[in-house]
This record gives C-alpha cells, structure tokens and sequence, in this order.
C-alpha cells in the first residue's frame, strides 16, 4: 500500500498549484535605508516639508504573488522633524499631533491590489492620534536581491494622502492645507 501512495502524491504535488511563499522583511531604519517624509503647503505659498525620524516595521513580499504581502509600521510620533525646533514643539502639541497622549502612529496593511509593472495599491488601517482610518498607498518595488554582506534585500516607494481633520487636526492652516502628503522610501532585510 505504501508504494501506491508514494506515486499518488508525486503526482498530486507536480498537478496542483503550489502555495506561494513570501519572505519576511524588516524595515532597516537602523541604517537609514527607509523614510517617512510628509509635505503640506504653508498658506498656499510654499511647501513645507518634514520626516518622522523613529519608526519600525516589518512586511513580507513574493514577487510572483505580490497580493500576498502585508505590512506592519509603528512611527514614534515625537520625532517629527520639520528642520524647525520651535515649529516642531508645535507640531508635538494637542493642535496637531498630541505626542504625549497618542505617542505611537501605526499603519498594518489589510489588502494588498498589483496594479502592473512592479506597482501595487496597498490598503490598511492607520492609526494617528487615537484614530483608525483606512487609506490607500501607491506603491511601487524599486528592487531587490543579495546585497555585499550576504543578505537578501527588496524596496519599496509609496505616496499618500491624508486630510487632517480626518484625524482630529482641526488647527486652521489656511483653505491650501487641509491634506498632507506622505512619501515612504522602505527597504527591507530579509530575515
């Protein structure tokens, strides 16, 4: 009976699709490979433009079955950096961020749509400052493949966008400044 069955499965693995696997990454902010950048218009006349200099995440990516893939960040809320000390107290406070109350940001991705060539809409649940929205990222994979210290790496860029008083961000910057931009740079090592 055992040499029947030993066919039978050779036969059931080489006919029936396999399970796409996809490998695990961990954002490498630690070498300053990844970034959270926003930009919104001040007044309508110029941008103003900033980062969020701690974050961490994770996500998993399979190149032949890119819906498969997910996403975890966590952003420290308290290092927002807008290349301005005083403005940056500012942004730390109730009027817009409110980094002791809600000091974490996260975003966990729910769904991820390919959209061709390398490009994909990433759907998730952010959360900032105690509220949970979905959004959607564009994103699109820079590349990926053995780096010079033996391991394995994959990037991402992605752009959103996000209208404050979705969030509780109600301090009135001008009728030009009701959404900020989001840019993320995310390169990975695989685990």
């Amino acid at each position: 009976m055992m040499v029947r069955l030993a066919p039978l499965a050779m036969m059931a693995a080489l006919l029936l699709p396999g399970q796409a696997t996809a490998a695990d990454y961990t954002i490498d902010t630690k070498n300053a490979h990844a970034s959270i950048n926003f930009r919104i218009k001040h007044l309508g006349f110029s941008w103003l433009v900033g980062r969020f200099d701690q974050f961490s995440g994770t996500f998993s990516y399979d190149e032949k079955a890119p819906e498969t893939s997910k996403v975890s960040v966590e952003i420290d809320t308290a290092s927002v950096n807008s290349n301005h000390a005083e403005r940056d107290k500012h942004l730390r406070n109730a009027d817009f961020l409110d980094v002791t109350k809600f000091p974490k940001a996260t975003f966990v991705s729910t769904s991820v749509a390919p959209a061709g060539d390398g490009k994909a809409k990433i759907t998730g649940d952010l959360t900032l400052r105690g509220v949970t929205k979905p959004v959607t990222i564009d994103a699109a994979y820079v590349g990926g493949g053995a780096d010079p210290w033996g391991g394995n790496r994959a990037g991402f860029t992605g752009t959103t966008r996000l209208t404050l008083a979705d969030y509780g961000i109600n301090f009135n910057l001008g009728p030009a400044s009701k959404e900020v931009e989001l840019t993320l740079e995310v390169e990975g090592i695989q685990k």
